[in-house]
């Protein structure tokens, strides 16, 4: 989905981003978001294209089981401006370390099941 520079109901980025109102909420208030979401004089929350832009990338780190506590260290690391690229660097570098080992543990995983797999199948064909 495009996001312009529409302001979005916390409805939308839900839907935008397939993350639920709850959780949106609780990125705001575990200090995970850049900059506090504007709030309409309503006060219901107002995305921008940034926000949501910032919220899929802090799913993308989840999703590589990046904890609450670093993305937390990273929100504010980029909070704290461009003096701080390279303990992003570092930090990116890390995780993406993790990530990798995950990837190969996975992998020789997965082998081990494709192994199995194929010695059922061969078992059931001669059965």
């Amino acid at each position: 989905m495009t996001i312009t520079d529409a302001r979005l109901a916390i409805s939308e980025v839900a839907q935008a981003t397939g993350l639920s109102a709850h959780t949106l909420r609780y990125y705001e208030r575990a200090g995970l978001m850049l900059d506090p979401v504007d709030r309409a004089s309503s006060s219901h929350r107002r995305y921008s294209a940034g926000d949501v832009n910032w919220v899929e990338f802090l799913t993308k780190l989840r999703l590589t089981g990046m904890p609450i506590a670093t993305v937390r260290e990273y929100a504010e690391l980029v909070r704290r401006g461009d003096s701080t690229t390279e303990d992003r660097l570092d930090l990116l570098g890390r995780h993406r370390s993790a990530v990798l080992a995950q990837l190969d543990d996975i992998t020789k995983s997965l082998a081990a099941i494709d192994k199995k797999i194929a010695l059922y199948k061969e078992k059931a064909t001669h059965a």
